[in-house]
């Protein structure tokens, strides 16, 4: 099966598994709210998946280099599926809680997986436009995913869990029947050096895993407070908020699904990631100006643009300079990934109740910061080169 043929199928299996994960995101406050929880209750419900994404996501990318993509990746849908029915016939707070740790402990394998999977089946030229199609397959998840929960949750707020479940049983068909093995036996077997998340910061590689870190905080506590944001400032409601993260998505997965890999063959994909936190300091500055919905919508998609880039070409620069297999450094990078979407939401909100401008200074201040460690990667990756040479 050639590249091409194995992207569209990865592309599918990527937009359903985050379209079933987005189905229930408008639903799940007045579910869980519904069977008792507090507001504390429901952010440590909505932390917990984090948790355990940041917990256990290195540990199925090395499982994934040891036994193969596909039966690690099928694991990791069927834990989708089961919490999402899990969640469906909850009569209890605890059982949400269960079906959350047992759908992170489980789903942590999709994205270091199917990464991997990019990598094995694509050359270092076309590395990055197979990491951005991936990203664009998430965002577009993440558009209509919304959109349908919401449609179905106003006759039953169980509805969405049942359609998300489906979507993970209809994904999890896709996979069995149409994607083959990309981990070959020799591969598999040269992969012998294992590494923690301590370990991994010890590695040439530790400045593009914090990197990723710091940019996933900044984006996590944007989204945390710019609906409260655009209501203090201009007083926009959820229907011109849905459109408004609706446009920056369509624009994201836009600039992942094709702009992306254009850019990083003809700048590579250093350049292509500086541009990306320059194009997000930008965003997260302009941001402060919102004036209206017009504003708000063109400030935010500039900065969706600037964040589309970067992922993909982290992970394509992560898996051309990795020196252990690909489902281990894609496991890394998503738990960094995860520890960012666990720090941010919390960090936003206080510096939201500080000032309700302070998460987007905070934005532009990382995004900079990332920036400075992107350029002590490369001096970094000088010096080493240098040695080698002497």
């Amino acid at each position: 099966m050639n590249s091409k043929k194995v992207l569209a199928i990865l592309f599918a299996v990527m937009f359903l598994v985050m379209v079933g994960f987005g189905i229930i995101i408008p639903v799940l406050p007045f579910y869980a709210e519904e069977l008792g929880a507090s507001p504390t209750q429901l952010g440590l419900l909505m932390a917990v998946y984090s948790l355990m994404q940041f917990l256990f996501a290195p540990m199925w990318g090395k499982i994934s280099d040891r036994i193969g993509r596909k039966p690690v990746l099928m694991l990791g849908i069927i834990g989708l599926s089961i919490s999402f029915f899990m969640m469906a016939i909850a009569a209890q707070l605890w059982v949400l809680f269960a079906a959350r740790i047992i759908g992170g402990f489980l789903s942590a394998a999709n994205m270091p997986t199917v990464m991997a999977y990019v990598a094995d089946v694509t050359n270092e030229e076309d590395r990055s436009k197979g990491m951005g199609i991936i990203g664009a397959s998430i965002g577009l998840g993440f558009i209509f995913g919304p959109a349908i929960g919401g449609v179905f949750s106003e006759q039953n707020l169980a509805i969405p869990f049942y359609l998300a479940g489906g979507s993970s049983i209809l994904t999890l068909l896709l996979v069995f029947l149409f994607l083959k093995e990309s981990l070959s036996i020799s591969h598999e077997s040269s992969m012998k050096q294992r590494q923690s998340i301590i370990q991994a910061l010890g590695t040439p590689l530790a400045h593009l895993f914090v990197l990723q870190w710091v940019v996933s905080v900044s984006l996590a506590g944007l989204e945390a407070t710019f609906a409260y944001f655009a209501f203090d400032k201009v007083g926009l409601g959820t229907v011109e908020l849905g459109y408004i993260f609706m446009i920056m998505g369509l624009a994201g997965a836009l600039v992942q699904g094709g702009l992306v890999g254009r850019m990083t063959k003809r700048f590579g994909e250093g350049q292509v990631i500086q541009i990306g936190l320059i194009t997000s300091a930008i965003g997260f500055m302009m941001i402060l100006f919102v004036n209206s919905f017009l504003t708000a919508a063109l400030f935010l998609t500039i900065f969706g643009v600037g964040n589309g880039l970067i992922r993909p070409s982290v992970s394509s620069l992560l898996t051309k300079k990795a020196t252990t297999g690909y489902g281990q450094v894609t496991g890394m990078l998503s738990s960094f990934d995860s520890l960012g979407r666990i720090i941010g939401p919390p960090l936003g909100g206080v510096l939201y109740g500080l000032a309700i401008y302070l998460p987007f200074v905070s934005g532009i201040i990382l995004s900079i910061l990332a920036l400075g460690i992107y350029y002590l990667y490369i001096k970094q990756t000088a010096i080493t080169t240098t040695k080698a040479e002497s």
